[in-house]
């Protein structure tokens, strides 16, 4: 190894024992062991005989050490490696990070480690540590990588399985701050239950209900994608055997630091459950990123060759090859990025964001209209980041199809007005903005269910769905139906059944409005053989799917009717939209046999579709504002 290599592996090693130690501080109350800074009970050093002192020293001691270390670091990138930008400004950025770290740090002693002082430390402590693990991973490959390289799709899902990995820590942090750790005395169950009742406890114990159960379901979450992101690794990358090593190391530790959760409940908080959790935890992290980072440059490394088409004739063109011509200029460029984003797919989902907060609102009688305002602002920006985000990934994945198809021909992929390996890290850069900034602005809820919108339409869909069945939109509509659930989860930081109903009303809208659009491009289906359900089963057979889909919405909007106690509006609005939705439906039903019959029904519904949800969700918001529920 070189010297670079060697001093960046070794500060990442030192930023995980820093972390244990920081553990072993908190769990022996020797937070404020030194109650000054940077000295301790004005000495630089602490007096002899006071442990906790000397744990909150030590603990000081060793940051100093690695902050000298990643000066280091910054040293010998610019020394050596200041050809290669990709590690250069990660390495300087690392020392500015580390300095805000510090910074915390001071802060956390002199709010007497509060709990949002002890999240915010936490954050920061491991994105500082995920920045080391990628400039150390990235030290160990050619600064010059291959213009053209293998498919990234198994880095898609180790990104996400890292980004909910981090998630998880800030969750569990969260039930640190709060003091929620033995709110439930059994583990795997709380109280004996799968869904702990908070609501018969006072105003003050709820939130430690939530937070720690939200902890548990979110660490099953978690547990899902390690595994699912194991499973692919062993099916898919056995010629990266570091690749491999990786995951599989990921979903052993994972499942062990699972059981030393569960242990921290049934041993009542013992001090070496606490120190071990959180010690795995970081080493865990630590590995997901390591995974996330060298499969994305294994998979750079990896030149293909492009295969001439048989006999030398014409065949599929490759769609990562350029055509001949001048470059874009930097308006064309703009606009390229912004196409990725599918900006009208935004809106719609939008439209169902706002009335599910509005709503909402009368279940938080206590905010003010600017905190609301607030709240809005930032859930819309941070939502329209992450449908940005999906779309440019899913533009990504889609691209090879996506030039046979004469509706898409035009996007930014296939007319190659952006490059694959941009579009990607484009994608992926709106993603983790958007998690990043729901997280600070608003919630930790809505920014996990924020991820989980974007790693359902990409894994869920995309990936394993869109080329395989039928089903492929009934089951990849749920990443649609999320707004409305990120929406009221921002607002009341919980999600309740009033949310569910809204999520099940986008839910089974969603069949009905994309296949009547299915209906219209079948053609553009079969050429790219996408196995839609107009082009599997017929015209006939997804006109009496669509209606009886729109059967299930009406009736959906009906009980949301009852369930949420809704008022007149909502009633007349959900009556008449949902009659002339079941009337275009059954009409295009009865149509079917006709190609063009079917076809004008078909782009009739479709367009009505987008005015049924648009006004609906409407309706939603106007009726919770006239019968005075917004306060």
């Amino acid at each position: 190894m070189t010297r670079f290599q060697k001093t960046a592996l070794a500060t990442v090693i030192a930023t995980i024992l820093l972390v244990t130690i920081g553990v072993i501080v908190r769990v022996t109350d020797s937070g404020m062991g030194c109650p000054d800074w940077p000295l301790c009970h004005g000495q630089v050093i602490p007096p002899l005989g006071d442990v906790n002192a000397w744990l909150e020293w030590v603990h000081r001691t060793v940051a100093a050490v690695i902050g000298f270390l990643i000066i280091g670091v910054a040293f010998l990138a610019w020394k050596d490696h200041r050809d290669r930008r990709s590690i250069l400004w990660p390495s300087i950025a690392a020392v500015f990070l580390v300095g805000f770290q510090a910074w915390l740090g001071r802060e956390t002693v002199r709010l007497n480690n509060s709990g949002e002082s002890v999240t915010a430390h936490m954050a920061a402590a491991m994105s500082l540590l995920g920045l080391l693990v990628y400039v150390t991973v990235r030290a160990f490959y050619p600064a010059r990588l291959p213009s053209r390289g293998a498919s990234q799709r198994f880095t898609l899902l180790a990104v996400l399985t890292a980004a909910s990995t981090f998630a998880l820590l800030l969750f569990g942090s969260h039930v640190t701050a709060e003091n929620a750790g033995l709110v439930f005395p059994d583990w795997p169950l709380m109280n004996g239950t799968l869904v702990p009742i908070s609501s018969g406890t006072d105003a003050l114990a709820r939130p430690l209900y939530e937070a720690h159960a939200l902890h548990r379901y979110v660490a099953a979450i978690v547990l899902v994608f390690v595994w699912v992101t194991g499973y692919a690794a062993w099916r898919t990358q056995r010629s990266r055997p570091t690749v491999l090593r990786l995951a599989l190391t990921l979903s052993i530790l994972y499942p062990i630091q699972v059981v030393i959760g569960g242990l921290q409940v049934l041993t009542q908080l013992a001090d070496w459950t606490q120190t071990l959790h959180l010690a795995l935890g970081a080493v865990i992290w630590a590995n997901a990123a390591a995974l996330a980072v060298t499969a994305y440059y294994e998979a750079r490394v990896a030149v293909t060759a492009a295969v001439p088409a048989a006999g030398g004739g014409s065949g599929h063109r490759d769609p990562d090859l350029a055509d001949p011509g001048t470059a874009p200029g930097r308006g064309d460029t703009v606009r390229a990025y912004v196409a990725l984003t599918k900006p009208r797919i935004i809106e719609l989902l939008l439209v169902t964001t706002v009335p599910a907060m509005v709503l909402a609102t009368r279940d938080v009688p206590g905010i003010s209209l600017p905190e609301w305002i607030r709240l809005t602002a930032w859930t819309l920006v941070c939502g329209s980041l992450a449908a940005g985000s999906a779309n440019a990934i899913n533009q990504y994945l889609d691209r090879d199809i996506d030039q046979l198809m004469t509706r898409t021909r035009r996007r930014p992929l296939p007319a190659h007005s952006v490059s694959p390996e941009n579009a990607l890290l484009f994608g992926l850069a709106l993603g983790a903005i958007s998690v990043v900034l729901m997280a600070w602005a608003v919630n930790l809820l809505s920014s996990f269910l924020t991820l989980l919108a974007i790693a359902f339409y990409v894994v869920v869909y995309t990936l394993l769905l869109k080329r395989t069945t039928p089903q492929n939109i009934v089951i990849g509509g749920a990443a649609g139906a999320l707004p409305p659930v990120i929406g009221w989860a921002a607002v009341t930081g919980r999600v309740e059944i009033t949310a569910l109903l809204l999520f099940a009303l986008v839910f089974y809208w969603t069949p009905p409005h994309f296949w009547a659009l299915a209906l219209r491009i079948r053609k553009d289906y079969e050429a790219a053989r996408v196995p839609m359900l107009p082009v599997v089963r017929g015209v006939p057979e997804t006109a009496r799917q669509i209606a009886l889909y729109t059967v299930l919405l009406v009736a959906i909007s009906l009980v949301f009717y009852a369930v949420a106690g809704m008022g007149p509006v909502y009633l007349l609005a959900a009556v008449v939209l949902g009659a002339i939705f079941l009337w275009r439906a059954f009409t295009l039903w009865r149509e079917a046999a006709s190609p063009e019959g079917s076809l004008a029904q078909a782009i009739r519904l479709y367009r009505y579709s987008i005015s049924y949800l648009t006004l609906l969700f409407a309706a939603v918001a106007v009726d919770a504002l006239v019968i005075g529920r917004l306060v």
